[in-house]
């Protein structure tokens, strides 16, 4: 991204590598950037812009508990803002890229502290979240916890209370029973997000 009199804007070659790796033609990608900018003129969406895009997104939803999970899918470098190459980046890979790719993006949401790896913590929070989102009522604890303990002891291969970025990608990839609920439950509703 390059920036003219302090104003974020689209180089060329930012333009031909979006166009790329997304597959929209560059007009598109000029007027999502354009309606990006308007909306956050600093060039960065913060968590409060995120929050009202996703209630406008899903807004007979109480998406409050999930946002900050959402959140961390598209913020890659960490810094507390969405900046518009990383929300092109996970617009690509959500709806292009390859299931692996969906999956590690995915890991992000489940990975609360940012260590690379999935505590049983991280899971079991992550799991009440999504059944508030999902609407199904106060979640019984002990229905929660029997799902985080079932799903934390398929993906955590090596029995060492870690849940690496490749145990969970390899965990959902074979499909095993509560890995693949999980993963196909998140992408319900990322899915339902971006429409």
């Amino acid at each position: 991204m390059g920036s003219q009199n302090g104003k974020q804007m689209l180089t060329d070659e930012d333009l031909a590598t979006l166009s790329q790796s997304s597959g929209l033609e560059e007009n598109r990608i000029i007027e999502i950037f354009n309606g990006f900018m308007l909306d956050n003129p600093t060039g960065k969406m913060g968590p409060q812009k995120f929050r009202e895009l996703i209630s406008h997104a899903l807004p007979k939803k109480d998406v409050y508990k999930m946002e900050k999970h959402v959140f961390r899918i598209y913020d890659s470098n960490k810094d507390g803002f969405i900046e518009f190459k990383e929300f092109m980046l996970v617009f690509h890979i959500m709806s292009e890229g390859s299931n692996e790719e969906v999956l590690r993006r995915i890991f992000r949401m489940f990975d609360v502290n940012g260590d690379g790896t999935i505590s049983k913590r991280e899971m079991t929070k992550l799991i009440e979240d999504m059944c508030d989102v999902l609407k199904k009522g106060d979640p019984n604890n002990d229905v929660t916890e029997m799902i985080a303990q079932s799903a934390f002891t398929e993906m955590d291969k090596d029995n060492n209370g870690k849940i690496t970025e490749t145990e969970f990608v390899q965990s959902c990839m074979e499909q095993k029973d509560f890995s693949k609920m999980l993963s196909l439950k998140i992408i319900n509703i990322l899915v339902e997000e971006e429409q």
